[in-house]
């Protein structure tokens, strides 16, 4: 192999996102919402390793996309939606330089169809390594509303947009959707004995299987554009996410709690199937162990993930999770911390060839 001259690497990484109170109230078909959600660690991870394109190629972009053991092409001018369409989408959203190559490297810890956020992660950490190469670059609010076109606009998905948000800013935000897909963040300052008494408390479980709803997800929103009697849901969770933040920002977590569970019961009535069974194993075992609170992530149904507030006693933690890694079924907890960070971005200049 000839040995390779890289000009520059780019590092980029965006937190997950979990515990989204409000949601599906940050979509179109709401109008206008409130959600408050939380960064956090593991990350998504990009590395874009930038050399001269000397053979003038115009399937310039090497792609290895290592959580789906996939490795490709892309043109950036030409995107092929059959392989990867988020990823060429991103790909396909600012100017690449014809005279350069990229060899991308993504990767994230968390397992993929986790209903936390992960797409919009990739995208935004994604689109920030790639912005490095723009001649202007571009601000975070753009860089989130990129992302969010990449979704809706190139691939015609359906998405709200805290997801973006959470990416981009990390911590734990609480925004306000005035106009879909307009919006304010506020990412809340919260005392440190309560972020850490958050950190320590907070459990993601995986609930066994990647997250597969399409369908119903589309058969939750017909119920809501017509706004019929579930779009009380959408009213109730706007106020929930209101309590939530208000909540956290005295310092009360076991109302938080409460909120969580408010929230899932908001899922619930929406449709039954956006609480699957294996979540409802998972809040038994958190019962059992007297946890707080509990809200399936994201906008629920099959597979994904789901978010445990633990009781304040740690040996009451370590006995749930204990019990949830024992259910089976490839349900398993995944230790996160807490993000403060959202978009971050490196460079550095390598001054050797690689092979």
């Amino acid at each position: 192999m000839q040995a390779k001259n890289i000009l520059k690497i780019i590092r980029s990484k965006t937190p997950l996102r979990i515990n989204d109170i409000g949601g599906w109230t940050d979509t179109w078909f709401s109008g206008w919402g409130n959600v408050l959600n939380v960064a956090v660690t593991p990350t998504v991870q990009v590395r874009i390793e930038v050399s001269v394109n000397r053979t003038g190629q115009t399937n310039r972009v090497l792609v290895q996309a290592v959580n789906f053991g996939d490795t490709f092409r892309v043109n950036p001018d030409r995107p092929d939606y059959r392989i990867h369409p988020l990823l060429q989408g991103a790909l396909n959203s600012l100017p690449i330089p014809e005279d350069i190559e990229l060899n991308i490297h993504i990767h994230s810890e968390i397992p993929a169809g986790s209903s936390t956020g992960t797409s919009a992660s990739v995208c935004v950490a994604l689109l920030g390594g790639i912005d490095r190469l723009t001649p202007a670059q571009h601000s975070l609010d753009e860089i989130t509303s990129l992302a969010h076109q990449v979704e809706t606009e190139k691939l015609k998905l359906q998405s709200g947009i805290q997801d973006q948000i959470c990416a981009a800013y990390g911590g734990v935000c609480f925004i306000r959707m005035e106009r879909y897909p307009h919006s304010e963040v506020e990412k809340l300052e919260l005392a440190s004995k309560v972020l850490k008494e958050l950190d320590r408390r907070l459990c993601l479980v995986f609930l066994g299987k990647a997250h597969t709803s399409t369908a119903l997800h589309e058969e939750v929103i017909t119920l809501l554009t017509n706004k019929g009697a579930p779009f009380k849901m959408i009213e109730k969770m706007r106020t929930l996410a209101s309590r939530g933040r208000d909540f956290l920002m005295e310092g009360d977590l076991d109302s938080y709690g409460q909120v969580m569970i408010q929230n899932n019961e908001c899922q619930r009535a929406l449709h039954k199937e956006l609480i699957p069974e294996e979540a409802d194993v998972v809040i038994q075992a958190a019962k059992k162990y007297q946890a707080a609170g509990w809200k399936v992530n994201g906008a629920g149904g099959k597979g994904g993930s789901i978010t445990l507030l633990s009781h304040p006693e740690e040996t009451l933690k370590r006995q749930m999770l204990e019990e949830v890694d024992a259910l089976g079924r490839g349900i398993k907890s995944i230790p996160v911390s807490l993000s403060r960070s959202g978009l971050t971005i490196e460079e550095s200049q390598p001054n050797q060839h690689y092979l």
